[in-house]
């Protein structure tokens, strides 16, 4: 006997995904809710994820079913090119071939959190750039790369017990503030004194800190820099950029290639312009930690507008789930 006509479509109708994409939601809302728990946001991260692509091919074989396979290729085609319209079409507006990234740690909390989008501008001139320009001679500049190791100074809190140096980003009881330089041979505490041939000139200090269950505490930080003569301390109201680190950055090694920080300071090299940029939560900037100034040809834009939790999405996708360190604490503004 023949199917009637009503017969026939409810034959061809998929799945319902509407269940799914509830699951979807409060996995979603979950998985940044337990960010702070490296076990169960993982579980919950690659639960999200295999989700997703369930009802990826849900829908794919739903619209197969009920429209055919000719007539959703087409349509599949369509939306690829929608998105790819819209993509360029913000390259060209925004005048950057990055024009959303995603903020993946929380080394700019409060002001950028992990799992933010931010939409980016590029930067075609450094007048677009807010922070201090410092002139620097062509010459001290190459020289400053030269003994490039030495410039790389971090502050951090130290106590020596005999010939051992115990060192630590907390001000713990006994313990002093100082410079650590890093080699291949291990750390070695240098005086704030002895950085007459640096360029960029660091004074450390302690800065209180507040963790997320209401705590504080001190810890080493970097309380100003001195450029040429010119000190600076730091200003939240600088620009927020996005830059591509290189192989020699330490950042690099991580394996973060592009990094969310605010601008610290502009070197005007005769005429070609490096960033010196720090993250607002990080106790120093990040040439301290081994990353190179930025030439201004490295900057993929400056941030334009946030937009909170969107980011999470692309976070699940390329399996981020778990929270990076630093993210239980916050830098107190003074």
């Amino acid at each position: 006997m023949p199917l009637k006509k009503n017969e026939k479509s409810k034959s061809k109708k998929g799945m319902n995904t509407l269940p799914f994409y509830i699951v979807i939601a409060v996995v979603f809302v979950l998985f940044i809710y337990f960010q702070s728990s490296r076990y169960i946001s993982s579980i919950l991260g690659i639960a999200l994820f295999m989700i997703i692509i369930v009802v990826i091919i849900i829908e794919l074989l739903n619209g197969v079913k009920e429209e055919g396979v000719t007539k959703n290729i087409i349509e599949i085609i369509i939306a690829v090119f929608v998105v790819l319209a819209l993509w360029f079409g913000l390259r060209f507006f925004l005048h950057t071939n990055n024009p959303i990234d995603i903020v993946p740690s929380c080394s700019m909390l409060p002001n950028l959190k992990r799992g933010d989008l931010i939409v980016l501008h590029g930067v075609t001139n450094i007048s677009e750039v807010k922070a201090p320009i410092i002139n620097i001679s062509k010459a001290d500049y190459n020289t400053m790369q030269k003994n490039i190791k030495s410039e790389f100074l971090s502050c951090v809190a130290y106590n020596r017990t005999g010939n051992e140096i115990q060192v630590s980003q907390l001000i713990k009881p006994g313990y002093s503030v100082g410079l650590l330089s890093l080699s291949s041979t291990g750390g070695q505490i240098v005086n704030q004194q002895n950085q007459q041939n640096n360029l960029i000139k660091y004074a450390c200090g302690a800065q209180q800190i507040q963790y997320s269950n209401g705590t504080t505490a001190s810890e080493a930080y970097t309380t100003s820099v001195t450029i040429n003569g010119t000190t600076l301390n730091g200003d939240r109201n600088n620009t927020i950029v996005v830059y591509q680190t290189i192989p020699q950055d330490y950042f690099y090694q991580l394996g973060d290639s592009y990094i969310v920080h605010r601008v610290y300071a502009v070197l005007n090299v005769s005429g070609v312009y490096y960033i010196l940029t720090k993250g607002d939560n990080n106790p120093g900037l990040d040439m301290q930690y081994g990353n190179y100034p930025v030439n201004l040809t490295y900057i993929q834009g400056k941030e334009l507008l946030s937009i909170p939790y969107l980011g999470y999405i692309k976070l699940v996708l390329s399996n981020s789930f778990s929270e990076p360190s630093g993210c239980n604490s916050t830098v107190l503004d003074n």
